[in-house]
C-alpha cells in the first residue's frame, strides 16, 4: 500500500517526556514530507497549542494539517482555512460555569494564543499554559466575556473533586455533550461525539483520499478510533495497552523515535 497520510498524536507519541520533537525524528519528518507524504498533528490540544510543533515541521511550507480539540477543529496550516469545526452549544455555558463556582474550581477556554480563565493562580491553569506555551488572560467574569464561539472548557482540580463532578455533570447532561477527565485534574468539557476517527474522516474526503492511505499513530486512549480507522494503525511501546491490542502495528516508544521507525519501515 502507498500511504499518503501520516497522523501523528502529540503528547507520549511525537515529543518525548521534554515535550520535544528529537533530531531523529524531525528528520524522518522533514524526509517523509519532500517526499510528498501529507502530515497531521491531531491533537486534545487546542490549535494555539499545537501550533509551535507545526511550525517547527514547517507543516504550512509542506503542506500539512493541525487536528486540534480531540477533533474539533482541522486547519490547513498552508493556507491557515478552517476546514472543519465542532463547537460547544453556547447555551450550556452558564452550567458548567456554575459547575465550577459551586465547587471552587477554576474554568478556561481558548481564544488565539490565550487561555481563558478567572483564576490565573490556579496551578492546573498555569499547567495548562505551560504545556500549550499559551499565554493566560484574565477576566473578571467568564460567562460576560465569552461571547464568541469555542470548542471546549475546562475544568480543574485535584482527582477526588473531579471524579464526583464528572459523574454528577453526565448525570446531568444525559449524553448531549461530552464529559470525561483526559488526565486527573483536568476534566474536559466538549461537545458531543468529537472524535478523532470522525474528523479525519471529513478531511480525508476533502482530500481525496482513503482511509487505506493513511498511517496514524498513538498512545492514549483519544487515539483509539484513529488507530483503529486508519489504514495502518501504530501503537507506541508506551501506549496504553488496550491500544496496543488494537494496533496494527506496535513500534518503539515515544524516547526511542518510535516515529522515525515507523517513517523508516512504511513510508520511506
Amino acid at each position: 500500500m502507498m500511504y499518503k497520510l501520516l497522523v501523528l498524536d502529540l503528547d507520549g507519541t511525537l515529543t518525548n517526556s521534554q515535550k520535544k520533537i528529537t533530531r531523529k525524528t524531525k528528520d524522518a519528518l522533514c524526509k517523509a514530507q519532500e517526499n510528498g507524504i501529507k502530515v497531521v498533528l491531531a491533537s486534545g490540544r487546542p490549535t494555539y497549542g499545537i501550533v509551535p510543533l507545526a511550525d517547527e515541521l514547517h507543516l504550512s511550507e509542506s503542506g500539512g494539517y493541525i487536528l486540534s480539540y480531540n477533533g474539533g477543529e482541522i486547519i490547513d496550516w498552508k493556507t491557515k482555512e478552517l476546514l472543519h469545526a465542532k463547537l460547544l452549544d453556547p447555551q450550556i455555558l452558564p452550567y458548567l460555569y456554575e459547575c465550577a463556582k459551586k465547587n471552587n474550581l477554576a474554568i478556561i477556554t481558548y481564544q488565539d494564543e490565550f487561555i481563558i480563565t478567572e483564576s490565573p493562580d490556579d496551578i492546573y491553569v498555569q499547567k495548562e499554559a505551560f504545556l500549550n506555551k499559551m499565554k493566560i488572560k484574565q477576566v473578571d467574569n467568564f460567562l460576560s466575556y465569552v461571547d464568541f464561539p469555542i470548542a471546549k472548557c475546562i475544568i480543574t482540580g485535584d482527582g477526588d473533586q473531579l471524579i464526583a463532578l464528572e459523574k454528577e455533570m453526565n448525570s446531568h447532561l444525559k449524553g448531549t455533550m461530552g464529559v470525561y477527565r483526559s488526565e486527573p485534574f483536568f476534566l474536559e468539557l466538549v461537545p458531543n461525539g468529537i472524535d478523532k476517527a470522525q474528523s479525519l474522516s471529513i478531511l480525508l474526503d476533502k482530500l481525496g483520499m482513503t482511509k487505506d492511505e493513511m498511517v496514524a499513530c498513538g498512545d492514549g486512549y483519544n487515539d483509539l478510533s484513529m488507530i483503529q480507522f486508519a489504514g495502518l494503525g501504530v501503537a507506541m511501546a508506551n501506549a496504553q495497552l488496550v491500544v496496543k491490542e488494537k494496533a496494527d502495528f506496535i513500534t518503539l516508544s515515544n524516547e526511542e523515535d518510535g516515529v522515525a521507525h515507523v517513517i523508516e519501515r512504511f513510508l520511506l
